[in-house]
């Protein structure tokens, strides 16, 4: 009887993965050929100005949390520092000048061999967490190459890659805007979902304090993403 069980579990594993494998290759999209230039950067602008961009950059503070509330960032744009809080651990990152980074294990600064561990993790966080806040502004970051993409329903989407910076260089995101420019969701190809062209939604937005646009929550298949107590300030 328990070798029986056996053989059903297994076979009932086997057949959810192969259920598995022929979704993801059923929804699975190849990274489109987009055309660069003018009308790439301009589509871009468009999409800052949409947004706001200019009430971005004189924004000073920005605030949020992720990951169901167990993310905390604070960061001082002015400055490039963000304080990074999960569990019990406090990081500051420094990220003009990270020889001044401090670890904090509740009340107690570290000098031990978790430091760097510690900043990393930070440091990996802030990237992928701060790109759901403000991946909209990036757009014209250091490394970054935009591109034109005609979409099924005749629009024109811009296409960015980044080949420099965050943690993982190379991933690339078509954007998907209303006619004003306005963003609403975008698709991915990055290197920690094997899937290409996953749709995520940025259709939940907020006006700051600062005047400038910034979103409370993604969705992406069954899956939602929120980030709670969003705030920009000076």
């Amino acid at each position: 009887m328990i070798k029986k069980f056996i053989k059903v579990v297994l076979i009932a594993i086997g057949v959810f993965l192969l259920a598995g494998l022929i979704y993801a290759l059923s929804i699975h999209r190849s990274l489109p050929e987009g055309t660069s230039g003018p009308e790439a950067d301009a589509l871009a602008n468009k999409m800052l100005e949409a947004i706001n961009y200019k009430d971005y950059k004189a924004t000073r503070f920005l605030e949020w949390s992720f990951r169901n509330n167990t993310h905390h960032y604070t960061w001082d744009k002015k400055k490039d520092i963000v304080e990074v809080r999960w569990s019990d651990n406090r990081v500051i990152l420094n990220l003009a000048k990270p020889e001044t980074n401090k670890v904090f294990n509740g009340d107690q600064e570290l000098k031990d061999e978790k430091v760097n561990s510690l900043v990393g993790k930070a440091i990996e966080k802030f990237n992928n967490d701060s790109f759901w806040l403000v991946a909209p502004f990036k757009v014209f970051d250091k490394g970054t190459y935009r591109s034109i993409v005609l979409l099924d329903d005749g629009s024109k989407g811009l296409l960015v890659t980044y080949f420099e910076g965050g943690s993982t260089p190379g991933d690339s995101y078509l954007w998907k805007l209303n006619p004003n420019g306005f963003p609403n969701a975008f698709q991915m190809w990055v290197k920690i979902i094997p899937i290409g062209g996953i749709d995520a939604s940025w259709d939940d937005w907020m006006l700051t304090d600062t005047g400038t646009y910034l979103p409370k929550s993604h969705k992406f298949g069954p899956i939602t993403l929120g980030l709670t107590n969003v705030k920009g300030y000076n």
